[in-house]
């Protein structure tokens, strides 16, 4: 989810207007485990706002545990009054966005048995197990007359009623537009042992919070929408069948195997606008052969599939189409090169009403929400490139938490920091790493430059690898901004072709399985050729901060000396530039281990310029502005140049309060 970007920036917009080893091929996986398959029937009142549903829901035991309960998420309950740990939590505020009056929603489980046998929802029960808050009805838990057997499966019955809330939050309505999200009693991943670190095989099970977002199993999803006939339907998967009734209403039936969620919208206004991604158009013979070259893996092995795009746009967005469906085009190209063949038919994204801009910036299987505004209709303000920028994000998705389906509870930066990173990957590759973000009255900033506007010595108390709901106001940073500067700072280190062929073996490797961190440094280690563990205990598992800084200069007519500090508590190392009259550009390493260094030189000539970090390799120093010294002008010293630009970018962007 861009969502914490997205949102922020819209009614900001709308106040202000108003040396490494060559890593071999995992093979692509045909098909996901089918854990949890889906066959549901639903209808939607669209003048009451809710949903009657039935499903069929078959689960596999993945583990060779017998299990005895079985968990479910309710997430719609997170909207169901002021004490539920998602409304304590939010103050009935996210992203920016305030609950509308008596926007409540709300989920009950009505029929809930064993498919041909027992009645299950007496046994049923609410839990907390992260808060405690026993009026807390998103987590539930049931159950069972006998334990499904190691390997085996259960097949279950169950009907449930629900009242869609007012959209703020993901999900939810505006008027006749709806977006139908997390909506049907969700079964819970068991993870076996050995996944994700486990020793022993158990539920892993959260309450519906705030700032996280979900984790299911993979399986097989059938579901028949029934509405109004006037509607236009978007979802997950491929239509397979519409019928027209009597009554006026339409049942819209979806099918798609590979994921782990579904979701869908509708509205009458909708716009629809299909384009298709024709792989042998869209990527160049060029494209293909630089893309081998990187990743060293011949050509025929990166080849990508062609895929069906549907656009549904809100009318009053009509002239942001283009702009959406060519951010899109390469998005499927340019994450395909990188992580592997989008592996499904169809991709359909949503474009949100302002009055729902709540549900905009969120991923979902084969489907997902955009969101833009009117002002960025037209000249200037279509140059703010925030429609490419969440097309990047949510496509990204599709990769890091769609197929590589890591958990959003405990470890978000595995989705929401890679897909972060990926985004300024493709946007700086497609209209240049300077302007990535926007290019405005001849302002320019990047990608790089945004995500560093909130690092700051401040930020060192809280780590990147923490539960999204214990951070004291640290989710975003740390998910988002850290992480894409982290694994900026780690491709500095690794160079850009070992770090392409550390994304693309963990992409391959753990696509349509459930990865942790700790799997990601071992793929990462693996393809650099040496442990980075340390890298990674310093920046993914510590609070630690980096500042490099140039301390003092003593120069006399034969000697000079130049110390360099490590004002944080991250090591890494790192090259420090000297300039010299009459002389080249003179570069030195330090290993970053101690507090400070001292180089020394022996020339005549006067020193006119150093540099720390001359490249701008370590992304996560927390300033650039003492990464510089200059000690006679020069116009060409490239500390000059990077810290006057940034400071007048850190200026513009807290003026426009982004």
């Amino acid at each position: 989810m861009r969502g914490r970007f997205l949102i922020a920036a819209l009614v900001a917009g709308q106040a202000l207007l108003a040396g490494a080893s060559r890593s071999h091929a995992d093979p692509l996986p045909a098909h996901a485990p089918r854990t949890a398959d889906y066959d549901i029937a639903v209808r939607l009142d669209a003048e009451a706002k809710r949903l009657d549903g039935t499903l069929r829901l078959t689960w596999r035991n993945p583990s060779n545990d017998s299990v005895p309960e079985l968990w479910f998420h309710l997430y719609l309950n997170g909207f169901r009054d002021r004490d539920s740990t998602f409304f304590r939590e939010s103050r009935g505020q996210l992203r920016d966005v305030p609950m509308p009056e008596n926007g409540w929603g709300h989920i009950e489980v009505t029929t809930l048995r064993i498919a041909g046998g027992a009645d299950l929802l007496p046994s049923l029960t609410f839990e907390a197990p992260d808060d405690g808050n026993r009026q807390d009805r998103t987590l539930a838990r049931v159950r069972l007359p006998q334990p499904v057997a190691p390997g085996g499966s259960i097949a279950l019955d169950i009907a449930f009623t629900a009242a869609l809330p007012k959209a703020y939050a993901r999900t939810g309505y505006a008027g006749d537009y709806f977006l139908v999200g997390q909506w049907f009693p969700k079964i819970a991943v068991y993870e076996p042992a050995g996944v994700r670190g486990r020793t022993a095989g158990g539920w892993n099970v959260h309450q519906f919070h705030a700032d996280s977002e979900f984790y299911a199993d993979f399986g097989q999803y059938r579901v028949a929408i029934t509405l109004p006939r006037r509607f236009v339907v978007g979802a997950t998967g491929v239509r397979t069948a519409r019928v027209d009734h009597g009554d006026g209403t339409t049942t819209h039936t979806y099918e798609q195997g590979d994921v782990h969620d579904f979701a869908w919208t509708a509205s009458p206004r909708f716009v629809e606008i299909t384009r298709r991604f024709d792989a042998a158009r869209e990527v160049s013979a060029q494209e293909y052969r630089e893309a081998a070259a990187r990743l060293g893996r011949p050509v025929e092995e990166l080849r990508l599939g062609d895929v069906e795009v549907r656009l549904l746009m809100w009318p009053d967005h009509r002239p942001q189409a283009e702009r959406y469906l060519r951010a899109a085009m390469r998005a499927i190209a340019g994450y395909g090169l990188a992580y592997g063949r989008y592996p499904h038919r169809t991709l359909t994204i949503v474009d949100p009403p302002e009055a729902a801009i709540g549900t905009g910036g969120m991923e979902y299987p084969t489907f997902f929400t955009a969101g833009t505004i009117v002002p960025f209709n037209a000249w200037p303000l279509d140059r703010v490139r925030l429609p490419e920028i969440v097309i990047a994000h949510e496509f990204a998705h599709q990769y890091f938490q769609g197929m590589v389906a890591s958990n959003e509870f405990e470890e978000a930066w595995l989705d929401e920091g890679m897909a972060e990173w990926a985004t300024w990957w493709l946007l700086d590759d497609l209209v240049g790493r300077d302007r990535s973000f926007l290019e405005l009255a001849g302002l320019r900033i990047g990608g790089l430059d945004y995500d560093r506007l909130e690092n700051d010595r401040g930020r060192g108390f809280e780590m990147i690898r923490q539960p999204s709901w214990s951070y004291d106001n640290g989710y975003s940073f740390n998910s988002y901004s850290r992480p894409s500067l982290t694994l900026r700072t780690l491709e500095g280190l690794l160079g850009h072709g070992t770090m392409a062929r550390v994304m693309r073996t963990y992409a391959e490797r753990w696509r349509y399985r459930h990865p942790s961190s700790d799997d990601f440094y071992r793929v990462a280690s693996e393809v650099a050729g040496r442990d980075l563990r340390p890298f990674f205990r310093q920046t993914i598992e510590s609070p630690a901060v980096i500042d490099y800084a140039v301390g003092h200069v003593t120069q006399d007519p034969r000697f000079t000396a130049v110390t360099v500090r490590r004002e944080g508590d991250l090591q890494i190392p790192i090259v420090v530039a000297f300039k010299f009259a009459g002389r080249p550009v003179e570069r030195r390493t330090w290993d970053g281990v101690g507090r400070w260094t001292r180089f020394a030189f022996g020339y005549a000539e006067p020193l006119e310029w150093v540099d720390v970090d001359p490249d701008r390799k370590v992304a996560l120093d927390v300033s650039w502005l003492n990464n510089g010294h200059v000690v006679k002008t020069d116009r060409r010293a490239p500390v000059a140049m990077t810290s006057r630009w940034l400071l007048v970018v850190q200026q513009v962007l807290s003026c426009l309060a982004f």
